[in-house]
């Protein structure tokens, strides 16, 4: 390699900054493959034409079962990490600079220094909260459909009606969430590759020190 390629390629590194760890993208790409599972299967359960058109519902019934209890899983597992600790620190800490960002998402300003961000935005937060609780919801309604000897009948019942209709909230958040990405190439390539370039930090996580 030449001189000025070797500095052009030690320019281009040193302009991206390491956002995420293998092991936190491990884990983002696992509990989005179980979600995606637990979505797609739902659908054919729910769906009567997906129901006909894929058949063997018992099947389905049970890859959706273990694709929901294995779904904390690869959380479980992420804690191991030093960094997914840190960043799970960083998502439950609202600071007065969250509450900017919201008040001007809310007033749909995409001016940067309207929305001030640490590692994460307060969207972020608030997503990441409410899907959390979300899951651990789904999880218990869940189960308790599953072994119908653990509660009573109203309680399966009322289990049912949670999880039938919070499942249909969670897709319609999942889209949102997945619109959302669409739409930021250099985040996509940030969980994909764990890096992201200075200008794209410095313009959407402003408070952000790696």
């Amino acid at each position: 390699m030449s001189l000025r390629a070797e500095t052009a390629a030690t320019a281009a590194l040193g302009a991206r900054l390491r956002r995420f760890t293998p092991a936190e993208r491990w884990v983002h790409r696992t509990t989005a493959a179980l979600m995606g599972l637990c979505v797609l299967t739902a659908a054919c359960l729910y769906v009567p034409q997906l129901a006909v058109l894929v058949g063997r519902r018992a099947l389905v019934v049970r890859v959706h079962e273990c694709a929901g209890l294995a779904l904390p899983v690869p959380a479980l597992l992420g804690l191991a990490s030093r960094a997914f600790r840190a960043d799970l620190r960083f998502l439950n800490r609202f600071g007065p600079h969250d509450g900017i960002w919201l008040r001007a998402a809310l007033r749909r300003d995409r001016r940067p220094a309207e929305r001030p961000a640490g590692k994460f935005n307060a969207g972020q937060k608030v997503y990441a909260a409410w899907i959390a609780g979300a899951t651990l919801v789904m999880l218990g309604t869940g189960l308790l459909m599953w072994f119908t000897h653990l509660a009573p009948l109203m309680w399966r019942t009322s289990a049912t009606f949670v999880h039938d209709w919070l499942a249909l909230t969670m897709g319609v958040v999942l889209a949102g969430h997945i619109g959302m990405a669409l739409a930021d190439p250099e985040a996509r390539r940030g969980l994909r590759t764990g890096t992201v370039s200075r200008d794209w930090a410095d313009r959407e996580h402003p408070l952000w020190r790696p």
